[in-house]
């Protein structure tokens, strides 16, 4: 009798909710109404924008790095940089006319390492540092461009650290013993042999399966 009497009770509750649900969608039946067309409307308006106005913008700024890639790749940074005078606009271009896409954010990787080629490393460090990227290979190789550009400029201290950095983001034997390498080298023109050894240990410990870890013991053996 008592679970007869719990069961009509949530019964009664379940109903009561119901009722309470229908009385205030009918009240405020316009405003449900508004809102639910408003996110329709933005929902379309994003759609209309990605096919119409996002995905051709970056097929443009797509087609135009395409061009620069190789001007850089044959070593012509100056072209690849600034233009060609003809329908290559150059990379700075790129990143002035198509911001927001990933191929202007690559264009300033280009860019960078194409100043850093040029010798010109106080321009350089703010074009790379611009860069955002995650992945394995293009942005730990711009943060040891990054570092080395410090180097160049007389920030030593700098240069090390972001060259460690560079070697814990890439984590793999081909980009981080070169990078740790050049780090701990920089850590002993500063004389902080302990951050040095750190470095070559690393190598020693974690990519003992490196080209470096052949020849690692000479530099732990220099800095203990």
């Amino acid at each position: 009798m008592a679970k007869q009497e719990i069961k009509q009770e949530q019964v009664l509750n379940v109903e009561e909710a119901v009722s309470r649900s229908e009385a205030f969608i009918n009240k405020n039946k316009k405003v449900i109404t508004i809102s639910v067309t408003a996110v329709l409307v933005l929902i379309a308006a994003f759609i209309l924008v990605s096919n119409f106005v996002i995905a051709p913008r970056e097929q443009k700024a797509n087609e135009a790095l395409f061009v620069g890639e190789k001007y850089f790749q044959n070593g012509d940074y100056e072209t690849a940089l600034a233009g060609d005078q003809n329908e290559y606009a150059g990379f700075e271009a790129v990143i002035s006319d198509y911001k927001c896409t990933k191929a202007a954010n690559l264009a300033k990787a280009y860019a960078g390492i194409s100043l850093a080629k040029l010798g010109r490393y106080e321009e350089a460090i703010p074009m790379l540092k611009s860069f955002k990227g995650n992945d394995a290979m293009v942005a730990p190789s711009v943060l040891a461009v990054l570092g080395n550009c410090y180097a160049q400029v007389g920030e030593e201290a700098k240069a090390a650290s972001t060259l460690v950095k560079a070697a814990h983001k890439a984590d793999n034997n081909l980009l981080s013993p070169a990078y740790l390498i050049q780090a701990g080298q920089i850590y002993e023109k500063l004389g902080k042999k302990g951050d040095a050894l750190k470095a070559y240990n690393e190598i020693k410990d974690k990519y003992y399966g490196s080209m470096q870890a052949g020849e690692i013991d000479k530099y732990i053996e220099r800095v203990k």
